[in-house]
């Protein structure tokens, strides 16, 4: 033994100064692997704003916390979500997602139009948007999204699954990829899948690699990834990037192109986004939300990251192949489980430079099959909701009266 000591007497000391370095990297690697259970949260102006405001300073806001009817913050392991809910309890129930930078005040108009219609409709924050908590460092992935939807569903004070209840899902953009991942898990809770200029199925060739490095995770110092996508998201991209290609997007166009987009000094006509608030404005709450939100652009960038976006083509054709067995089928239990009309409507706009019509139209034909998609297309860009309200309401209530 004495002789082992003075032959190993050199490396004992190394040995134990790499133990010491190894047992904090094994303890942190332990934290990171438990990170879902042990996520933090960056709470939402609901919490570190609010409280300071007045109630008319409140209602100043360029995105006011009562915005809509019924406004109710749900707690979860995630964080506070922002939920509103209001119309007739018995018309037919509609849950509509936003897209990836507004919070749902950029789906008002819609919402309105369809409770004037009879409907009972709910909207939320999604996370790190408007109100909402963002969970950290907890991926903004399908995942997340699923339990949002289904907090926001067993929230409601009347029932919108439970003894054979279903619900018509309304999606835009980033929120038709997951309304659209949604239904392919959970196809017998929803009646109607309607998807505006839905993300899912963007082709990669629209990524350059400068969102890849952007967006990639440990090439760049976090911090420093936020700054500058905080910055560009309040300078405003242009939908491509200056000496590149014209199919490839600017880093932070899914976000600047959701507003409406001023021409010779004026703004498009815009519907009604709020009715207790006249007057909002979607780019006036998008610049609030950069400033008033610590986690909207951690949100953000993960949601880019993580969310449903792109590559979602096998997803898509799940809800194909249970709609062509719909289609192709006389059982009585499609008629309370399939999606109505056996088909799923998708809306988009020519103009659009993020989700490109033709190429949308393309892979969902070929996804969901000819049979099982109906298309209905408006003369505008990505930031149809806030502009063509009107004509996307009616084409919703066309679908669903089977015209």
């Amino acid at each position: 033994m004495e002789q082992w000591y003075r032959h190993n007497r050199v490396l004992i000391p190394w040995a134990l100064f790499g133990l010491s370095l190894s047992v904090p990297v094994a303890l942190r690697l332990l934290k990171i692997s438990s990170s879902d259970e042990d996520a933090g949260v960056v709470p939402s102006p609901v919490q570190i704003l609010l409280p300071k405001l007045s109630a008319s300073e409140a209602a100043d806001l360029p995105y006011p916390p009562d915005a809509f009817p019924n406004a109710r913050d749900v707690q979860s392991p995630y964080g506070s979500l922002r939920v509103y809910e209001w119309g007739p309890e018995e018309g037919r129930k509609v849950m509509l997602i936003h897209g990836i930078s507004n919070p749902c005040i950029a789906l008002g108009a819609i919402a309105h139009s369809l409770v004037d219609k009879g409907c009972r409709v709910i909207l939320f924050d999604l996370p790190g948007r408007g109100y909402s908590d963002t969970p950290v460092p907890t991926p903004h992935s399908a995942r997340l999204y699923t339990t949002t939807i289904l907090l926001a569903l067993a929230s409601s004070p009347i029932s919108w699954t439970g003894n054979g209840n279903t619900f018509s899902l309304i999606g835009y953009s980033l929120g038709g990829g997951i309304a659209a991942n949604f239904t392919s898990y959970f196809p017998t809770l929803v009646s109607s899948l309607i998807l505006i200029a839905p993300a899912g199925l963007i082709r990669a060739e629209h990524f350059s690699w400068t969102n890849k490095l952007l967006y990639n995770t440990g090439l760049i110092n976090e911090t420093t990834l936020e700054q500058i996508i905080a910055r560009r998201l309040r300078t405003g991209d242009p939908p491509t990037q200056p000496g590149k290609p014209k199919d490839e997007l600017a880093p932070a166009a899914p976000a600047t192109e959701e507003l409406p987009k001023e021409k010779l000094g004026v703004l498009p006509k815009m519907a009604e986004l709020s009715r207790a608030r006249p007057g909002l404005s979607a780019p006036k709450a998008m610049a609030w939300q950069l400033d008033a939100h610590p986690g909207f652009v951690k949100a953000f960038m993960s949601g880019i990251r993580y969310g449903p976006i792109a590559n979602q083509h096998d997803v898509w054709r799940r809800i194909g192949q249970r709609l062509a067995a719909q289609n192709a089928s006389s059982e009585e239990r499609y008629t309370r489980e399939g999606l109505q009309g056996g088909k799923v409507l998708i809306i988009g706009g020519r103009k659009d430079v993020v989700v490109d019509s033709d190429e949308l139209e393309e892979d969902a034909i070929e996804v969901l099959g000819k049979e099982c998609v109906r298309f209905e297309w408006v003369d505008a860009g990505h930031e149809l909701p806030i502009t063509k309200s009107g004509e996307i309401v009616e084409c919703v209530w066309g679908f669903w009266e089977g015209g």
